[in-house]
């Protein structure tokens, strides 16, 4: 199983052109399914049936595992069986008939205008790292970029002049988003006055870097958001996706076509895209509950 799951991984990474995040999901998900069958005895995949996985998946239920993540993990199993019978491996895949955990389809949190604005102005602009992380929420919320694609970002992707960048998202694709005034004036601010006080030459031309000249990390930013958040007296759990969240909300209520909000997200699929409409058409049934005399 082992050297099935290494040519899989080596697949997905290199011939599809997946992400560093999502090839992880996918080798850290096949790895605990092994360990389960490592523990039935079973080390060919010819011997993996459709009960032998219904009850991995129930073993991560009765762990306390959320409908989610075993979705995620059904997922990850059903690609690596896929990939299996295209390689002659295996005759069928075990999960073609296993219907998935099934789970309610939330609609993304995203904040109001007011709350992005107050936590726009949390960070601390009289240092070098509070501008930085000015400059980064203001890109952020601009461009609604995933977490990954703003501290990955690097310089020779910004033009400040024309005021877009282009993001490297998901499958190394590439795509051209505008930046607003304010994104722009912030990010000029940092790469003009700060970014030279944080550079110690090892930060690889990256825009983002930390107090030691390197890059910043994914959780630094996370812990980072939900300070600021705090501080702006936002009482709700967010992290940076909610930001991608309200830029993809708020288009759309501004009056942004489907289409356009797809490309600049990034979305390969525009279904993934329609769920913001769901969003605006709840927000509009809340206002009109809100003050319609009748409601």
């Amino acid at each position: 199983m082992d050297a099935y799951r290494d040519r899989f991984i080596d697949h997905i990474r290199v011939e599809r052109g997946l992400s560093r995040n999502t090839v992880q999901a996918y080798s850290n998900d096949l790895k605990r399914f092994q360990d389960y069958l490592a523990d039935l005895n079973i080390t060919d995949p010819t011997q993996v049936s459709e009960d032998i996985v219904e009850a991995f998946l129930d073993h991560l239920d009765s762990e306390g595992m959320s409908v989610r993540s075993r979705v995620r993990y059904a997922s990850s199993i059903r690609s690596f069986f896929n990939y299996l019978m295209r390689e002659g491996v295996v005759s069928a895949n075990p999960l073609e008939l296993l219907e998935s955990p099934r789970f309610l389809s939330k609609l993304p949190r995203y904040l109001t205008s007011e709350e992005i604005r107050a936590l726009l102005c949390a960070p601390d602009d009289s240092t070098p790292w509070g501008i930085r992380d000015r400059a980064m929420l203001e890109v952020l919320y601009a461009a609604g970029l995933r977490v990954t694609e703003l501290v990955e970002l690097g310089l020779n992707a910004v033009n400040l002049e024309v005021g877009f960048l282009v993001a490297r998202g998901k499958g190394d694709k590439e795509r051209i988003v505008p930046l607003g005034e304010d994104a722009v004036k912030w990010l000029d601010r940092y790469i003009t006055h700060s970014r030279p006080v944080l550079d110690k030459g090892c930060g690889g031309g990256l825009v983002f870097l930390n107090r030691s000249g390197k890059g910043l990390s994914r959780q630094y930013f996370w812990s980072a958001i939900k300070k600021y958040a705090l501080k702006a007296g936002i009482t709700t759990d967010i992290s940076p996706h909610t930001i991608r969240h309200s830029f993809a909300t708020h288009l759309l209520a501004g009056g942004a076509d489907l289409r356009s909000v797809q490309a600049m997200l990034g979305h390969a699929d525009i279904t993934t895209t329609e769920i913001y409409t769901h969003v605006e058409r709840e927000r509009l049934k809340s206002v009109h509950k809100k003050y319609h005399p009748r409601s």
